[in-house]
């Protein structure tokens, strides 16, 4: 399921993501912090599951990416909340960092959808997946959500173990363009497509025009761009070369090379860049 390919029998134990056996759900929520045409003006139905094959030293969300809590959910129970979710007003079913739960998630799709969802669903990952898992969500999948982390192999060894992240979030990202098509939106609401996510980080200026010429040069107009300049270092661990917030020099450097390549999507400002917007995860589904 992962590019990890750690062979953790997870029936019996946890595999380098920390997930065992069944889908851990930490929250779910009507989200209002995701890009505009996702949150729309009622909310994204955000279902947070725990565990991560990523682990990025500076996660915002290590409360739960970094060990398993919340609610272990049968495939039916996780039906029933994409189900509560859509009864709540969400204008999608957006599954954060579901990658650990396939199976799950795919026959939980499939069972709300023959309960009769009829929402959107956004796969939000940070694009650490394998084309095969891409190519077995995708009947269930409308709008492909990934992050584009890094195009230096150093940065991603440095900061998620992962130095083989480039390559393998670009064929990703590349199978997930070809099944979706250019971005569809209607009424300020995305129904289908992919946009491409990247974090701006501190001192990683030269890196970010690396990865914004990579997501012209490879798809183009035929993904939507969002360009974050959220990054906080009160998550970050002291020492990790992250210890400061991006500046406007940094982020406005990467924005204008963006534009100049045609890219469209969105931005943030600097007052993104505070961790007020991180879910509390204190309060988290119980078991």
């Amino acid at each position: 399921m992962c590019p990890r390919r750690c062979g953790a029998d997870r029936r019996t134990g946890a595999g380098y993501c920390g997930c065992g056996d069944g889908a851990a759900v930490a929250k779910t929520m009507l989200h209002m912090w995701e890009e505009p045409p996702v949150s729309g003006a009622r909310g994204s139905g955000a279902v947070f599951f725990s565990g991560c094959n990523l682990r990025c030293i500076y996660c915002q969300n290590r409360d739960i990416s970094f060990s398993v809590s919340g609610r272990r959910m049968s495939r039916e129970e996780l039906a029933d909340s994409f189900l509560s979710l859509r009864d709540a007003g969400a204008h999608n079913i957006n599954l954060v960092t579901a990658t650990p739960y396939l199976p799950d998630v795919a026959d939980a799709l499939g069972i709300a959808r023959r309960r009769g969802l009829d929402l959107p669903v956004v796969y939000n990952t940070g694009g650490y997946e394998l084309p095969e898992a891409v190519e077995a969500l995708s009947p269930y999948v409308d709008v492909w959500l990934p992050d584009f982390k890094y195009a230096s192999s150093a940065l991603a060894a440095k900061y998620s173990s992962a130095p083989d992240y480039p390559a393998v979030a670009e064929e990703a990202i590349d199978r997930m363009v070809r099944l979706a098509g250019p971005p569809v939106i209607e009424n300020g609401l995305i129904r289908r497509g992919v946009i491409v996510r990247h974090l701006v980080l501190p001192g990683c200026r030269a890196d970010s025009l690396l990865v914004v010429r990579r997501i012209a040069e490879k798809w183009g107009g035929d993904v939507k761009l969002s360009l974050m300049r959220q990054y906080t270092p009160d998550f970050a661990p002291p020492g990790c070369g992250l210890n400061r917030r991006v500046t406007a020099f940094e982020y406005n450097s990467v924005l204008e090379e963006a534009l100049r390549l045609g890219l469209d999507g969105w931005f943030q400002d600097a007052d993104s860049a505070t961790k007020a917007y991180t879910p509390d995860f204190t309060n988290n589904v119980k078991s």
